[in-house]
């Protein structure tokens, strides 16, 4: 794509130029601000933020955004809600996320200014308010779902909604993972602020109805994941068609690897699920399709399943690995990944920390049995340099092995 895309593309109009776009942000994501390159990212992320927008709404807006999205609409100013919410300090802690709106407030909000109740009863932040008993097709993206032959399509996908989520809730394993928590306010969750949660929930449903259909035919040993058995895994990356070795080895120990693209929205590189027999699966959605990212993407979330996942708890973790913060549990996953894929004592020691020259990540790839790309993708990690040995990291490599079928023999 080169430098000359945000020239190029001064708007994004079709599905190809969306993911044309979206290949162009992996490859200049960590770019540094005030560059040219950075220039380029902050453009094109605005770009496919507006085409998202049109063509990937999310069902309701939160009770926040649809306020203001009426206040510009009417021209309206903070001072102009006071008679609906009470006092000029209650309008800016309303708007500002320090304060619930109240009944009253809602039921003001929505005979004054048209606001539906609907959006305005909406708990912003909180656990969605989903069970068996009701399902709003509004808030799932079905025309994308149908598009990738989630469900099947229909002339009118509101209207048969309900009932195509409902097929694909039975899938996934029936009523019992119809209720995914994907947000508790204890959880431990590594997810986008921005996320739609339906989208996200339907992306979870999507890979446990596939891991359904196709289950490991092993059964599953609670602590078969150890560190010793990740490094047999991660060694495996040294064949061509390592990714399906893996998966392949995996399903011979009772765990189901499930490649599923992300849903607009989900910011989503990979989750730990299970079935409801027990067996645990992994879900990656390749956005960053690389050889370097699969490698630790799966690690990290087969660190869950060693060290956190409670499947008779119907426990879930989701993990956008581009965010950073302090959550324990997140850490704990990120050291198990790191020191599977290479051993803390030979990367303590490894030149190639201190000059990371092709040659030398090669040596070192040999050394330790793994793909250069998983040696390149650490380095640059730490270094936080991502133009530093881009050649070696698999751009595009990943994704075409699970689509051109069977592991080669």
């Amino acid at each position: 794509m080169g430098e000359t895309m945000s020239l190029k593309f001064r708007s994004i109009r079709t599905e190809e130029e969306y993911e044309a776009a979206l290949a162009r942000i992996d490859e200049i994501f960590h770019a540094e601000m005030g560059t040219a390159e950075g220039k380029e990212l902050d453009e094109l992320a605005d770009l496919v933020e507006s085409y998202e927008d049109k063509h990937y709404p999310i069902g309701l807006p939160d009770p926040i955004s649809a306020i203001e999205f009426r206040m510009d609409q009417a021209n309206l100013s903070q001072k102009d809600l006071i008679p609906y919410i009470g006092s000029s300090a209650k309008v800016s802690e309303v708007l500002s996320g320090k304060r619930d709106l109240t009944m009253s407030m809602a039921r003001a909000l929505h005979e004054h200014l048209g606001i539906p109740a609907d959006v305005l009863l909406q708990r912003p932040g909180a656990e969605i308010d989903f069970t068996s008993d009701e399902i709003d097709p509004r808030r799932f993206p079905l025309k994308e779902m149908a598009k990738r032959g989630w469900i099947p399509k229909r002339r009118n996908l509101i209207e048969h909604g309900e009932k195509l989520l409902r097929a694909l809730i039975e899938q996934a394993g029936g009523t019992q993972v119809a209720a995914i928590p994907l947000y508790r306010k204890n959880g431990h969750r590594r997810i986008n602020a921005k996320t739609d949660p339906y989208a996200l929930r339907a992306w979870c449903w999507r890979v446990l109805a596939l891991a359904n259909e196709n289950p490991p035919q092993a059964g599953y040993r609670p602590g078969t994941v150890t560190e010793p058995f990740m490094r047999e895994v991660a060694q495996l990356s040294v064949h061509e068609d390592g990714p399906r070795r893996a998966q392949q080895r995996l399903a011979e120990h009772g765990i189901a690897l499930v490649i599923e693209r992300h849903l607009p929205r989900t910011h989503l590189d990979g989750a730990a699920l299970c079935l409801l027999d027990g067996r645990p699966v992994i879900g990656l959605t390749l956005r960053y399709d690389r050889i370097d990212n699969f490698w630790f993407s799966l690690m990290h979330e087969l660190a869950h399943v060693s060290l956190h996942l409670d499947c008779e708890e119907n426990e879930l973790f989701i993990d956008d690995l581009s965010l950073t913060g302090e959550d324990p549990l997140e850490d704990e996953a990120d050291a198990l990944a790191r020191d599977a894929l290479i051993p803390p004592q030979l990367w303590e020691t490894s030149p190639v920390r201190e000059r990371a020259t092709i040659l030398a990540v090669y040596g070192f790839a040999r050394a330790v049995d793994v793909h250069p790309a998983v040696i390149a993708g650490r380095v640059r990690h730490d270094q936080g340099n991502y133009r530093l040995l881009s050649q070696l990291v698999g751009s595009g490599e990943v994704r075409r092995q699970f689509e051109e079928g069977e592991i080669a023999s």
